[in-house]
């Protein structure tokens, strides 16, 4: 099932922007976050609240800024901090 397959994939890179996603997956962004607001309502992952684009190149799309992060029990997550430190 591809649910578990996002799972799998936030899972073990402990997050991932919905472009990661679109092309790992090879599918839209809009069916993407249909299941990845299914698993943020599970308590499986949260999107971070506001991804922070470096000033330099304003080449950074609004797909590669918004992440979703695993959440590990026990484990703080911080929906606030920076994407990168540098821009690709």
């Amino acid at each position: 099932m591809i649910l578990s397959e996002i799972q799998k994939f936030i899972a073990d890179n402990k997050r991932a922007s919905i472009a990661d996603l679109k092309i790992h997956f090879r599918m839209d962004g809009d069916a993407l976050r249909g299941m990845l607001n299914r698993l943020i309502r599970k308590g499986r992952i949260s999107k971070m609240e506001e991804a922070k684009k470096c000033s330099g190149c304003h080449s950074c799309g609004d797909d590669a800024t918004e992440i979703y992060v695993w959440v590990n029990p026990g484990e703080s997550v911080s929906a606030k901090e920076q994407v990168s430190s540098t821009c690709h």
